[in-house]
């Protein structure tokens, strides 16, 4: 097949392309083709514009991960626009590409995120749920899966993937959180009682080829594993894992200073489950944290 991937060169993206141009052609939309070629190898194709296409005709599949960092600085209103417009207008294009399709790809997998769902308590939520908590983080994401849903037609089902926490070994959240638990001075954030729904980087590919190889499988997922936690226990666990002290809390007030209304992002949570991945067979690898944290952080034996 003929895949179309953007968001390519990124953390998660980087893993997907090497599974997929193993047996595909595999297309990456960036601008930066040197730095392209180094991270992903020459066996894929560029495409630096998609001004350059009328239709997508050719393409079987496309996956959508672009977007810039969301946790990358302070919310200004212009950050928040960067944050809004790297999702949105690049989706609206794609989606009008695929509207010009004779013969439209026959997916589309958009990213899209927990924070969806806003900030929550610790009640379980899935899919089904109809009443997100209505902040920054959830009318970023709306809007987002609402420019994709606008792909689907008889010809081109839509997979939207809504990411949680994703835990890699050199990308995501987990390098950032490293070093002062390994000078001993890790420990919960404010109240430590908002939930982290996490997901191993391997699990999240799996779940993005799961998703490209079932054709039944449609509309909303959630990408978490089935064992969120609140930041107390991951926490602890990290630091166990590292064998490291666990004495230290980072206060609430402090972070705010630091990082203003981002801050949201650590200090407040949710407790997300993959419903509809386990009901169409995804078993997960690593559905717990412990199992998670100790294959990324501790050595083969």
């Amino acid at each position: 097949m003929k895949i179309l991937i953007t968001g390519g060169t990124g953390f998660i993206g980087r893993r997907l392309v090497a599974h997929l141009k193993v047996a595909h052609e595999v297309w990456v939309l960036t601008r930066q083709g040197n730095r392209a070629y180094e991270l992903l190898g020459h066996d894929v194709k560029l495409l630096d514009n998609l001004d350059r296409l009328d239709d997508l005709n050719d393409v079987d599949i496309v996956i959508n991960l672009a977007g810039e960092p969301i946790a990358a600085g302070r919310w200004s209103e212009q950050r928040k626009q960067l944050l809004c417009n790297s999702r949105w207008l690049l989706t609206e294009q794609l989606v009008d590409l695929i509207k010009l399709s004779n013969r439209p790809p026959k997916l589309l997998l958009n990213a899209s995120a927990i924070g969806w769902y806003g900030r929550h308590d610790s009640t379980p939520l899935d899919e089904s749920c109809q009443q997100p908590h209505d902040e920054f983080t959830h009318q970023l994401c709306q809007r987002w899966e609402q420019l994709a849903l606008q792909a689907a037609s008889p010809r081109t089902r839509v997979c939207i993937l809504r990411i949680g926490l994703v835990l890699g070994p050199d990308g995501g959240a987990l390098p950032k959180l490293l070093p002062p638990y390994r000078l001993g001075l890790g420990g919960p954030m404010g109240s430590g009682k908002q939930m982290m729904s996490w997901i191993h980087v391997q699990d999240l590919v799996r779940a993005m080829l799961f998703l490209l190889e079932h054709d039944e499988c449609e509309g909303i997922f959630n990408g978490t594993a089935p064992g969120p936690v609140d930041n107390n226990s991951f926490s602890l666990r990290l630091a166990q894992t590292l064998r490291r002290p666990h004495l230290l809390r980072v206060p609430a007030a402090a972070l705010r200073l630091l990082m203003g209304e981002a801050a949201d992002l650590l200090l407040t949570g949710q407790h997300v489950l993959p419903a509809r991945l386990q009901q169409a067979g995804f078993h997960f690898t690593y559905p717990a944290l412990p199992q998670a944290l100790d294959n990324l952080l501790r050595p083969p034996r």
